[in-house]
Order: C-alpha cells, then sequence, then structure tokens
C-alpha cells in the first residue's frame, strides 16, 4: 500500500506517508516544552513525520492557556528534548508556527504582550483561562504597518530557533482562522495600507513570511497551511475566495516550499470546501513548482489509500486518530481496532488522555 511505503519530503526521508496532524494540547506550562511533552511526542515517533502543536513565534501570539512558544534561546533549548526523544525514536518532526491574532485573551499573555490583528474586528468566541475560566475573547488592536514588519521578523526569528532546536522543518499555520488566515480575509483584513484591499495585498504578508522564512531555513524545510471555505475561528465566505487561494497557491508554489497542507473540516460539523477551489489550489501549487501535497480531515485508512493512489494527496495528515492511538501506523497496517479519544481530556494540562493511551 502507498500509506505504508516512503517518501522524500524536502530533505528527509519519511518511512510512510501518514503526518501526525497539529493538535493544541494545552500542556505547555509557562509556554514552554517540557518532558512530558517529550514524551507524547516520542511514542508518535511511528508517523512519517509529525507536525507539532501550534507553538507562537511571538509573545503576542500566545492565545490560548498553556500553549508553547518559540521565540527565545531557553524555549529552543527545552524543544531540544522533544526533538531529540523523536529522532531518537528513528521519527521527523516539523513544528507548526501559530500566531493566534485576535483568537486570545489578554489574560493568556505574557506581561506587555498585546493582542494584535490586522484590523481591529473583535472575534465573536470565548476563550479558556486558567486564572477566570471561560471569558469572551479580547478586542484586539490594529497593527501598525511597522508591527507587522516586527511579526513578520519574529516568524524568522522562530523559524531559525526551530532549527537550532532540531526540528527538520517549519509549517506556518495560514489557516483555521490565526494571524496569518486572519489576513487573508476581507472581513478581518479591513486595512488601507499595501496589506489590504485587493487580494494581491492581503495575500501579501503569507507570502512575505514564507519568502523570509525560506531565506533563513530553506525552502525544503518550510511548509504551508491553508483552508479555504474554513469557517472556523469566524473565517468568512466571499465571492472571489477561489481566485485569492488560486493566486496564493501559485505564488507559495514558486517558493519550492517542501509542502502544502490543506484543511478539511466537514468531519466536525463544518461546511466542506469546494472541490473546484481545492482542485486548482492543488494544481496551481504544484504546476509552479511546489512540493508535497498533504490532505488531512476525517480520514481512515481506505479513503487515504484512494486519495494516494490517485494522486490527490501525496501525505495524508490524520489528527484525533492519532491521539488516542500513539502506534496508529502499526494498527492501520494491521487493520487494528482503533481506540476512540476521551475529548473531556483534550486540553487538561497532565497526562490524563495525552500520554496514557496504550499501545497494541
Amino acid at each position: 500500500m502507498k500509506l505504508f511505503s516512503s517518501y522524500p519530503l524536502g530533505d528527509i526521508e519519511l518511512n510512510n506517508r501518514l503526518v501526525m496532524a497539529p493538535m493544541t494540547r494545552c500542556r505547555a506550562l509557562g509556554n514552554t516544552a517540557n518532558p512530558l511533552m517529550a514524551e507524547y511526542y516520542r511514542q508518535r515517533a511511528n508517523a512519517g513525520v509529525i507536525i507539532t502543536e501550534g507553538t507562537s513565534p511571538s509573545p503576542n501570539g500566545l492565545g490560548y492557556a498553556r500553549i508553547p512558544g518559540l521565540f527565545n534561546q531557553a524555549q529552543a533549548k527545552d524543544w531540544q528534548q522533544v526533538t531529540n526523544a523523536v529522532h531518537n525514536a528513528g521519527g521527523k518532526i516539523y513544528i507548526q508556527l501559530m500566531h493566534t491574532g485576535r483568537v486570545s485573551h489578554r489574560i493568556n499573555l505574557p506581561e506587555r504582550a498585546e493582542v494584535l490583528a490586522p484590523s481591529a474586528v473583535p472575534f465573536s468566541g470565548d476563550m479558556w483561562t486558567d486564572e477566570k475560566g471561560l471569558l469572551p475573547c479580547s478586542e484586539p488592536r490594529a497593527m501598525t504597518t511597522e508591527e507587522v514588519k516586527m511579526t513578520l521578523d519574529e516568524y524568522v526569528q522562530s523559524a531559525k530557533l526551530a532549527i537550532e532546536a532540531g526540528f527538520d522543518g517549519v509549517e506556518l499555520h495560514s489557516a483555521n482562522g490565526y494571524l496569518l488566515n486572519q489576513f487573508l480575509d476581507p472581513a478581518t483584513n479591513q486595512r488601507q495600507d499595501s496589506y489590504g484591499g485587493s487580494l494581491e495585498n492581503r495575500n501579501r504578508f503569507v507570502l512575505e513570511v514564507a519568502q523570509a522564512v525560506t531565506r533563513e531555513i530553506g525552502a525544503t524545510k518550510t511548509g504551508i497551511r491553508i483552508s479555504p471555505h474554513g469557517s472556523f475561528n469566524d473565517m468568512s465566505e466571499y465571492p472571489k475566495l477561489p481566485e485569492q487561494y488560486g493566486l496564493l497557491a501559485t505564488d507559495l508554489g514558486a517558493l519550492q516550499l517542501a509542502y502544502l497542507h490543506l484543511v478539511d473540516h466537514s468531519a466536525l460539523g463544518q461546511a466542506k470546501p469546494l472541490a473546484a477551489t481545492t482542485e486548482k489550489v492543488r494544481k496551481n501549487f504544484r504546476s509552479a513548482g511546489g512540493g508535497a501535497i498533504i490532505l488531512s480531515g476525517g480520514y481512515d485508512k481506505q479513503r487515504a489509500e484512494a486519495d494516494l493512489q490517485n494522486g490527490t494527496a501525496d501525505l495524508i495528515a490524520f489528527g484525533r486518530p492519532y491521539i488516542s492511538n500513539p502506534d496508529l501506523s502499526e494498527r492501520l497496517l494491521q487493520d487494528a481496532v482503533l481506540a476512540v479519544p476521551d475529548d473531556s481530556s483534550f486540553y487538561l494540562a497532565g497526562e490524563e488522555g495525552y500520554t496514557d493511551y496504550p499501545t497494541l
């Protein structure tokens, strides 16, 4: 089966075509990696490549409680225990850089950090805080043009630290309503400068971040995640969305990125992305010189194999199944029964529902 065959991703060789999808787990006490996280990822090193939980490149991007950061040397050193554990177990690991932007509460941010976004458009949802429980998200402040440039530099510095920490590469999170996605969407980007207005201007920040990161660490170590037609975190649907994402995919492909990771949240009850849009995105990315296509969204073994065989995808990402099945690749290979994850323990602070799921 193709699912269990090797695959060259950028400048590394994967043992199989399973990707452990990035999933927020909220175990990073003090916003830094720790031994519990190292054990969690080590247990799942059977994936062809692990993509870590969203990790902020900036103090301003730590919108959720207990998510990790990577914006200083101390954090890079703490992440080394994770990369060492995965590599010693024979695995590969990318870090996902996720700035939460307006999906945030000030209580979750360090001192002097701010809730920033492309425009001062509040997010309608609530945010968990360990101090005061569930609260409405804080209203963001619109970033100045200078702050946009500073945030770009934060992504670059974080990517550099990631490589120093031993990661095989970096995934830029431009999906699911977080900062990069907020720049793409006209509902959250109402800017009047060169980062707002036209399709090209709204794409600009994402492309500049991708360009700058590839200059720093190399295109073969850089991937990106996008979610066209995704409504998670109040992202909108608008008439020129297919055109915008087609243009974005072409420009990302021209950077020769290691991969493009496409998200489909229909398995979680959201609308399914339009097939014409995702087909255009895949085609444009590949034809412009981009690398692998990773698809994620409610996959099982049969559907994953079908999309690999027909060329729709090169790699398949599995999310929740990896939470409760640390040996997922072996279980799929043997057609073994998959354990069902306990969603009440997804975001706790300790080992429960995290490192205590058994293997076969």
